[in-house]
């Protein structure tokens, strides 16, 4: 059986991202036993308040930037947030597009 491809770029699989700033959409890659994928596309102005996760988290950013921290993370940063990390508030303020990685719940 072969695997269906997403292009990573394309307009298709899109959706409201709930729980994130109005505007945002994000494209689920992956959503198993083995944690979750998604693309993250950050409208301008987006605004998430600081949180902790019960899992490790990774971001890539793919487009654009984001703040968290007073530092600037442009297009090819990477950050990892161990479990229980507090991380954030992150801000966007021209948009981003962000590749994160969840891994399993244990």
């Amino acid at each position: 059986m072969m695997k269906k491809i997403k292009n990573l770029y394309d307009d298709l699989h899109w959706e409201i991202a709930t729980g994130y700033s109005d505007g945002t959409k994000k494209k689920v890659l992956r959503n198993d036993n083995n944690g979750e994928t998604i693309l993250l596309k950050l409208p301008e102005g987006f605004y998430m308040a600081p949180h902790s996760h019960v899992t490790t988290e990774q971001h890539f950013v793919l487009e654009g930037e984001y703040q968290s921290g007073g530092e600037i993370y442009p297009a090819g940063s990477y950050q990892i947030f161990s479990s229980g990390m507090d991380h954030g508030p992150f801000e966007s303020k021209k948009g981003a597009l962000i590749l994160i990685v969840w891994d399993p719940f244990k």
